[in-house]
């Protein structure tokens, strides 16, 4: 057990690193990085946990200073590598398992055509209405942005604050006050796509978006996070 531990504790460390830099530099799709990530943190670390600390059960009084030794590698890389799984999900531990989420759950901004975007090919990019009575429950705080401004300047207020959060606008039609654009995550690169809609309001202009992951059942709350920092910079 002693031998195998630090054995295992680099194998999971090296499968973890390999999904999280092979999805960063583009050499794996996203989840299949993410995927090699889980397994070599969270499936590799557990497994490392429990063979160290047999192996510190079985080397103690001192019987074999050197098994003890990699015991305690193994057990701290184990526990290494469940604290950075564990800790990165913890995040949006709260947040349901949607990844569609609208400011506007009456009529959700709709995105542009497969001709104009050829990503959104073979993709379903219609609003789930089950999604609908979950936005209102666990997300009440997204709100459509009303500025005190004709259309056209919200719309050009809103190109800003969509480059400013380094979003590629991939489409974009002033005269119907629409864009849309993409998002990709820091480390493992997946990919959101995000639509927005400016329209005139009373004596001013709303701002409705609608940010929607390609991957995933579940987003740990990353599309409602996209939709607050906008309405942010938009202010």
């Amino acid at each position: 057990m002693a031998t195998v531990a630090p054995i295992l504790a680099l194998l999971s460390g090296a499968t973890a690193l390999i999904g999280l830099l092979g999805a960063y530099l583009g050499l794996l799709s996203p989840l299949v990085g993410f995927q090699l990530f889980a397994a070599g943190a969270l499936l590799g670390g557990l497994v490392t946990l429990i063979v160290s600390v047999v192996a510190l059960v079985t080397t103690r009084g001192g019987r074999d200073p050197e098994g003890r030794r990699k015991a305690l590698v193994g057990t701290g890389t184990g526990l290494a590598l469940l604290f950075v799984v564990l800790g990165a999900g913890s995040a949006g531990r709260d947040a349901p398992p949607i990844n569609d989420i609208t400011t506007d759950l009456e009529d959700p901004p709709r995105f542009a055509s497969a001709e104009a975007v050829p990503a959104y090919a073979g993709r379903d990019m219609s609003y789930p209405e089950d999604f609908v009575p979950i936005v209102a429950e666990h997300y009440p705080d997204l709100r459509s942005i009303e500025l005190d401004v004709s259309q056209s300047v919200a719309f050009e207020r809103a190109l800003a604050a969509a480059e400013a959060l380094g979003w590629e606008v991939v489409w974009s039609d002033p005269e119907s006050g629409r864009f849309d654009a993409r998002d990709r995550s820091a480390l493992f690169r997946f990919v959101d796509d995000v639509a927005v809609r400016v329209e005139p309001h009373e004596a001013g202009s709303r701002i409705d978006l609608r940010s929607k992951s390609r991957d995933g059942r579940g987003d740990l709350g990353a599309n409602a996070a996209r939709i607050r920092a906008f309405a942010e910079q938009i202010r």
